[in-house]
């Protein structure tokens, strides 16, 4: 045990959870008679003051964070695993996060929601007035930064708390993302390259694209959990890399909750294999989150559908096999209950013609990060899907079945932050060990190994919420919250690291040949993309007023 760790630690962050509870159960209950109307959850007066609205979902967020920060360190500590790392990265959590709580948490840059937007007031009891004062330190991040010197080829500072069979998991991907994506990655990002095929080729060898899949349909069938520590390896090599599997999860997860049996047994096999490569065509251009307004057309004609229309932000459209394409089928509704889901099938366009299909156009979007797949416009004008393509083979549930498969998506999206912010991290330590400046390295002076201490303080912290909300789906328990929370918490930490890890690295992170410079643009996109920050905390507020 070193000097800058708290004794009695666990009790004391153990102490501090009842009262947290308290002032969440409070918060909730002054903002659901704020924004209740006539016995009704307002809509318009939730809208009216966002602010409060949201920084519930942030002190929820914050909460549950620490539950399960708490529960990890008493799993590890019952197995003798609860070392001088893992007390010091539970120990800053607490002193951090603590101090946010009552002193204000950080929403976004500029955006800060304190205890009285909430309409309460609170001062920290005495288990939470010690976490605050002395939980994060100067000396505990670096005591926290001179244990992760010594282990600087993890790929997780602190043990992570998953089983055996999912540890040989995270080891085999690690040793992938290392070997074949690592090492190439930045140069896909500067020549805007797609990922080659030979390592999709590989990545459906290893079993990427079936890995949840029920094993009657020519997957693995392993949990949830074990999809969270995939992504999140191929992630730290490459976000682009990382997200190949959640193409083929999204669409997989779709079938098997809203598919017929005969789609089942036809589909999903494929997706397996990777013989099908999918692709998710939901957003249009003037719609974004608000998935109700979409215009999109299917139109029956005997036994197909003619799709006119137009989308935007499509991940991977050129190269693709499969669409899980949202439309709208019945022309009297304008809001969610006239839309279908179908499966429809295109031909995989080359470098020359990326869309040879008829009746189907599209053109690229350049962006400035998450490059490997690139995003496209497409054109639908007289494309063609059989009417036996359409999901489950009833209109109007496509909106519904989109909904069943936002809680794996989410989760996917936080597993992907969190290997975007270990990269970070892991970039962001090395140049800073290896750069020297005033006759000593970078990684010795106090703000610098403070930031990286709290990289890996907050990174641990969205893994344990991730990891909770991934076990919650695989016991097939409502966990809409749970993944929002994660990806809500995941995506800010993944910006954080990125921004910090640039800032360690001085000029030079601002220079392209630095793979920092990637790093930071593949994290930005994180809080817009499976749901943008305020709709997720949106989302995440209703949920606990409602």
């Amino acid at each position: 045990m070193t000097d800058a760790m708290l004794p009695d630690l666990l009790k004391v962050t153990r102490d501090s959870l009842p009262a947290l509870r308290a002032l969440l159960a409070d918060a909730s209950a002054t903002l659901k008679d704020r924004f209740t109307q006539d016995g009704r959850l307002s809509a318009a007066a939730m809208e009216a003051d966002q602010p409060a609205a949201h920084g519930l979902a942030w002190l929820a967020t914050y909460v549950e964070a620490l539950a399960q920060m708490q529960d990890w360190a008493e799993r590890l500590d019952a197995a003798g695993k609860f070392g001088p790392m893992e007390a010091l990265l539970h120990q800053i959590a607490f002193g951090e996060y603590l101090a946010q709580i009552f002193g204000g948490i950080p929403m976004n840059q500029g955006e800060i929601i304190r205890l009285a937007d909430l309409g309460i007031r609170a001062t920290p009891d005495q288990s939470a007035q010690t976490l605050i004062a002395k939980g994060n330190t100067t000396a505990a991040r670096g005591a926290l930064v001179g244990l992760m010197q010594d282990n600087a080829g993890h790929a997780t500072f602190g043990t992570s708390g998953l089983d055996d069979e999912l540890e040989m998991v995270r080891e085999q991907f690690r040793r992938f993302a290392d070997d074949r994506v690592a090492p190439f990655a930045h140069d896909w990002h500067l020549k805007d390259e797609l990922i080659p095929m030979d390592i999709v080729e590989e990545l459906a060898e290893l079993g990427v694209f079936g890995l949840t899949i029920p094993e009657e349909f020519g997957g693995f069938g392993f949990p949830k959990a074990a999809m969270v520590v995939v992504s999140e390896e191929l992630s730290r090599g490459y976000i682009g890399v990382g997200s190949l599997g959640t193409r083929s999860e999204i669409a997989a997860e779709l079938i098997l909750c809203g598919g017929t049996q005969a789609q089942k047994q036809h589909w999903l096999p494929k997706l397996s294999s990777g013989e099908i490569l999918p692709t998710a065509v939901f957003t249009e251009p003037n719609t974004g989150s608000d998935l109700g307004a979409l215009r999109t057309r299917a139109v029956k004609d005997g036994d197909s559908y003619t799709v006119t229309g137009n989308k935007t932000w499509i991940t991977h459209a050129a190269r693709t096999h499969m669409m899980t394409l949202l439309a709208r089928t019945d022309p009297t509704t304008s809001d969610y209950k006239g839309l279908s889901m179908f499966l429809a099938q295109k031909t995989p366009g080359t470098d020359a013609d990326p869309f040879p299909t008829e009746g189907m156009t599209g053109g690229e979007i350049e962006v400035l990060g998450y490059r490997g797949m690139k995003e496209y416009e497409l054109g639908f004008d007289g494309f063609k899907v059989k009417a036996e393509n359409l999901l489950g083979g009833v209109e109007g549930q496509g909106f519904k079945q989109l909904m069943q498969t936002f809680e794996s998506a989410r989760i996917q999206t936080a597993a992907r932050a969190i290997g975007v912010a270990q990269n970070a991290l892991e970039v962001g330590m090395q140049y800073a060990q290896d750069r020297k400046q005033f006759g000593k390295a970078l990684i010795d002076f106090p703000r610098v190994f403070g930031k990286l201490a709290m990289m890996a303080v907050e990174i641990m912290i969205a893994r344990q919420l991730t990891y909770f909300s991934a076990h919650q789906k695989d016991q097939d328990k409502r966990c809409d919250l749970e993944a929002g929370m994660a990806k809500l918490l995941g995506a800010r930490v993944a910006w954080a690291a990125a921004d910090n890890a640039l800032q360690i690295h001085g000029g030079n992170g601002f220079a392209l040949e630095y793979q920092i410079s990637r790093i930071l643009c593949d994290a930005r996109i994180l809080n817009i993309f499976e749901g943008a920050g305020e709709i997720q905390a949106q989302v995440i507020a209703r949920r606990l007023l409602g």
